[in-house]
């Protein structure tokens, strides 16, 4: 074959992977489950903040030579609409991978990927609390169903615990962190109408500003980045995958096949997330992961028939 030939080849193979929609959202939710998974493997290389402070500097990097000719001429926008660019680039990437990565200090990648999976029952709460949204009672049994699935798994399948309050502090950090990324996800209906590159660089820039406090204060108390080849491909792997490609492939999967698709094809993340867990962490899959992601997927489903999807996030994990 020719080197033409080859050309040729390399392609159609490109555009057909790029006009699928199927395979672009299964890279998607993989490299967003291996957020997570890096992030627990790195725990003791890495600090939180400085993870988070890493991932996004080059994932800026990356992002700006596409996105600079659309951030000159949005800039008037995003300018005029400076408090929700704040507020969306404060949760959106200041605290949320900052809380992901700190509550992986002290819980399992398993836990964290599948009290992410209640994230459309909570969006449909701060919907109806933040923007009065009509909530039918399908809906509302829906939550309590996924609510009940993450109470499960955050007492490890033991009510006394929530009685006496004798919870995993990583759990309850990444459970507020999810919290936040709903409010994340309900409040983009407010972002300004830019390019989504603008965007994503306009938030990466504000999600930078807040996370610098915390990784100062991490190097001011000693907790420094271990040099080792690990922490360099720790460092990359969340700046190129689950920040650059992912979020390339998020928003063409959703100019393919919508929104709505999209956001119930992405609820395979939590299940690529508890193979890779167990896979590459030696992580056990507990009778109460079972039961809480039951009954999470439940109350999904419960919640979503019949029912406009809610506004989905451009990037996550």
């Amino acid at each position: 074959m020719s080197d033409l030939q080859r050309l040729s080849v390399a392609r159609r193979t490109g555009a057909l992977f790029w006009s699928n929609a199927y395979v672009l959202l299964s890279f998607t939710a993989l490299f967003w489950a291996g957020n997570s998974i890096v992030g627990r493997a790195a725990r003791d290389l890495i600090p939180p903040a400085s993870l988070a402070f890493w991932r996004w500097s080059l994932a800026l990097l990356l992002v700006l030579p596409l996105a600079w000719p659309h951030l000159k001429r949005d800039w008037p926008a995003l300018r005029a609409n400076w408090r929700i660019m704040l507020l969306l680039g404060a949760l959106g990437i200041g605290a949320f991978n900052t809380l992901l990565y700190t509550g992986l200090q002290s819980t399992m990648a398993l836990n964290a990927m599948l009290l992410q999976a209640a994230q459309p029952a909570l969006i449909l709460i701060v919907a109806a609390l933040l923007m009065k949204d009509h909530v039918s009672v399908r809906q509302i049994a829906g939550v309590i169903i996924s609510l009940a699935g993450v109470l499960a798994i955050i007492s490890q399948g033991n009510p006394a615990a929530l009685m006496a309050l004798d919870l995993n502090r990583g759990d309850a950090i990444i459970a507020f962190a999810v919290l936040l990324w709903s409010v994340y996800a309900v409040m983009l209906r407010h972002r300004p109408d830019v390019h989504p590159f603008s965007f994503l660089a306009a938030t990466l820039m504000i999600g930078l500003v807040c996370i610098v406090p915390f990784y100062a204060a991490e190097i001011i108390r000693g907790h420094l980045i271990i040099a080792s080849r690990e922490s360099a491909l720790a460092i990359a792997y969340v700046a190129i995958f689950p920040s650059f490609f992912a979020y390339l492939f998020f928003n063409r999967g959703v100019q393919l096949i919508g929104a709505a698709t999209t956001g119930q094809f992405m609820n395979i993340l939590p299940v690529m997330g508890a193979g890779l867990a167990m896979l590459f962490l030696g992580e056990r899959l507990y009778a109460f992961h079972i039961a809480g992601i039951g009954l999470i997927f439940t109350g999904i489903f419960v919640a979503g028939k019949g029912a406009a999807s809610p506004p989905l996030a451009n990037a996550k994990g």
